[in-house]
């Protein structure tokens, strides 16, 4: 009889609540994001229904071998790091919320991997007890890391600043380089760095812009900017999804994680 053939890993892409056409609810994922996981990280791409009434995290863990937090354009909701709500605090999902948080915290202790994007990564700070600032625009010193209003999508995802990388750390040796060139368009940042989160690279007006968890088992790279955007070909973009295919290839394989350089 033939081999049976080796499943890719999966990867479950968590999904966002939109309103198709206005009005009809629907949970997302951009295209891009499939892409990138299907055709750098090597894996198959699954969105997820971002909502305890229709998953839970425990399934979740048993169903994918890694996840993609990505942005979205609701936020994290100020309560999950005891703040009250405000206007600048802007819109929420907090079905997400519910699902995502734990989420990062079982697969931290697990060794399970996952990247996290843009509020992904924001989310993973705030899972390990971290704070965000509402709105960094507004910050003495910062610049507007908001997405351009105007533009095509190829202007509104064009790289826009550097992030340097500690020299000798993680994503130095991911990337071989300590600066990169990225796109940026959040609103929000880390304010109060989490417990054992370390901010592994700076946009130049200091915000934190990559990070990973001290002494996880297993992959948790996360970045503030969007490296699904022309995965395949941005050279910062594609060892980050390649790395992350390799980590949730070899979870599929053993549910053993992959650690990194700086958690051996």
């Amino acid at each position: 009889m033939p081999p049976k053939p080796v499943r890719r890993p999966v990867v479950g892409i968590i999904g966002n609540m939109n309103l198709l056409n206005e009005s009809y609810p629907v949970h997302a994922g951009g295209t891009m994001n499939s892409q990138a996981v299907a055709q750098v990280a090597g894996c198959m791409p699954i969105i997820i229904p971002t909502d305890p009434g229709f998953v839970s995290v425990a399934d979740l863990l048993e169903l994918c071998d890694g996840f993609l937090l990505t942005g979205g354009r609701p936020n994290v909701h100020p309560s999950e790091y005891g703040e009250d709500e405000t206007p600048a605090h802007g819109d929420f999902d907090r079905c997400r919320d519910a699902i995502t948080l734990p989420l990062v915290r079982a697969c931290v202790e697990r060794g399970q991997p996952f990247l996290g994007i843009c509020r992904g990564f924001q989310e993973v700070n705030v899972a390990m007890g971290g704070s965000l600032y509402p709105e960094i625009r507004d910050l003495p010193g910062r610049m507007n890391h908001r997405m351009p209003p105007d533009g095509t999508i190829e202007e509104k995802f064009a790289l826009r600043h550097i992030v340097r990388f500690a020299p000798n750390g993680v994503f130095a040796a991911l990337m071989g380089v300590d600066e990169v060139m990225t796109n940026t368009l959040h609103g929000q940042g880390i304010c109060r760095v989490g417990t054992r989160v370390v901010i592994d690279g700076h946009a130049p007006d200091g915000t934190p812009e990559a990070l990973y968890i001290k002494d996880a088992p297993g992959f948790t790279l996360s970045v503030q900017w969007h490296p699904e955007w022309n995965a395949a070909a941005d050279p910062v973009s594609r060892p980050l999804f390649t790395a992350f295919g390799a980590a949730a290839a070899a979870w599929a394989a053993a549910h053993k994680p992959v650690r990194h350089k700086a958690n051996q």
